[in-house]
């Protein structure tokens, strides 16, 4: 008799456990309350859905700051190699962009998850658009789920609910509440890839402005700790945009550690190179004002900020300008300073940190090592990874062991 496994959550961890355990010839019914699959992975990458990243089990590993060990059975299970051939053989061409970052060939995130769900109806799982409310335990074994519409009676339960972070796409925190009830460890719960506050108005001031090609640098209470190249955009609160995102997964003391971000404005040239720069537009504005000169070489909103910086008087004219002031014009350029004063609330962030405490799962079938019968896939885990795919790859991994251990699991086994 095949065994009756419920999956609550139709997210990308969700969607693939449903299928893992459905490939073993369980019967599976998915609980997802939102009106469609994929929510929250319609929206990742811009829409685009950043499937994976095209990366050795080493390179995996290396971009999972949190518990990345726990996850070295599931990832070597199932790689990103493995991801990109799941999904090409579900009809989805696959390309790989810069930063070995795996998109479809579409650029369509709604091709992904409409894949998904043509194999889960291939399989005969049962979509219910139901809410879990508890699960049902008995002598520390999971019986089933209580929903919003009755009792729904199981062999296994995995819940796939994802974390806090955009709860508009259904990720509330219930899973870490059921799975708290049932005895579970549940780590603090915060942003990861989640844009940053600063100390002051200086963001405030060029709000809207999206700077490109330049080189962000992040200290962390003095010390360099991160540095890489992208696009950034000022916000009324302080910056965002991928860069800034990916350097928050990098700042993970904000309770007992201060941050200071750098601007490289022109990380194509170096100072030597810069610095002839601005001598020949000196020479082309030579009777302007220090404010009116610099218009060939920045963005018009981030001037007066920018001239602020330098201690120049504005309108002192360029003709006067002494070398030491130059050299704190090259400064600002090459290292333009940014307190951090945090992050945003985990409501705005991509992922969430933090979660179902990972030595309470067995690293292997994500099964509980209090509950029998109950897993865990995808964000709910306290685990989460950098930009680039590897969230996503997180999802897949462990979804896969999740949906794979619930179907085969033989009666008596430990968890």
């Amino acid at each position: 008799m095949s065994k009756e496994i419920i999956v609550v959550g139709g997210g990308a961890a969700g969607m693939m456990a449903s299928i893992a355990a459905g490939e073993q010839g369980a019967s599976v019914k998915l609980l997802e309350p939102n009106e469609r699959l994929g929510k929250k992975l319609n929206i990742t990458g811009k829409g685009r859905c950043n499937v994976t990243n095209h990366a050795d089990l080493e390179t995996l590993l290396a971009n999972i700051p949190r518990n990345g060990k726990f996850l070295y059975s599931a990832l070597s299970r199932f790689g990103s190699q493995d991801t990109m051939a799941f999904f090409e053989g579900l009809g989805v061409a696959l390309k790989v962009e810069r930063g070995e970052r795996v998109f479809p060939v579409s650029d369509r995130a709604f091709d992904v998850s409409a894949a998904l769900e043509r194999r889960l109806k291939a399989l005969r799982v049962t979509l219910l658009r139901e809410r879990a409310e508890s699960l049902l335990t008995e002598e520390n074994a999971v019986q089933g789920v209580k929903t919003d519409r009755g009792i729904r009676k199981a062999d296994a339960v995995i819940l796939a609910t994802g974390g806090v972070s955009y709860p508009a796409t259904g990720s509330t925190g219930e899973g870490h509440r059921m799975a708290a009830e049932a005895g579970h460890t549940i780590t603090p719960l915060q942003g990861s890839l989640v844009p940053l506050r600063e100390k002051g108005n200086l963001c405030a001031r060029m709000q809207g402005l999206s700077l490109r090609n330049v080189r962000l640098t992040v200290f962390e209470s003095g010390k360099k700790i991160y540095t890489d190249f992208g696009e950034l955009v000022f916000t009324h609160f302080g910056l965002s945009g991928p860069l800034v995102l990916s350097a928050s997964a990098h700042m993970r003391r904000f309770d007992r550690k201060e941050y200071r971000l750098e601007i490289d404005l022109k990380p194509a040239l170096d100072e030597q190179t810069l610095d002839k720069r601005l001598l020949s537009d000196f020479e082309k504005y030579a009777n302007h004002d220090f404010c009116n000169a610099l218009d060939d070489l920045l963005p018009q909103k981030l001037i007066p900020v920018l001239v602020e910086q330098t201690g120049i008087p504005p309108h002192q004219k360029v003709h006067e300008i002494t070398r030491e002031q130059r050299r704190a014009l090259l400064q600002q350029l090459k290292h333009f300073s940014i307190a951090v004063a945090g992050p945003r609330p985990v409501t705005e962030a991509i992922v969430t940190s933090g979660g179902v405490k990972v030595s309470e799962v067995n690293p292997t079938t994500m099964e509980s090592k209090l509950v029998k019968g109950l897993y865990f896939a995808g964000e709910i885990l306290d685990t989460d990874a950098y930009t680039g795919g590897f969230n996503l790859q997180i999802a897949w991994s462990t979804g896969r062991a999740a949906g794979l251990a619930a179907a085969t699991k033989q009666e008596g086994e430990r968890p």
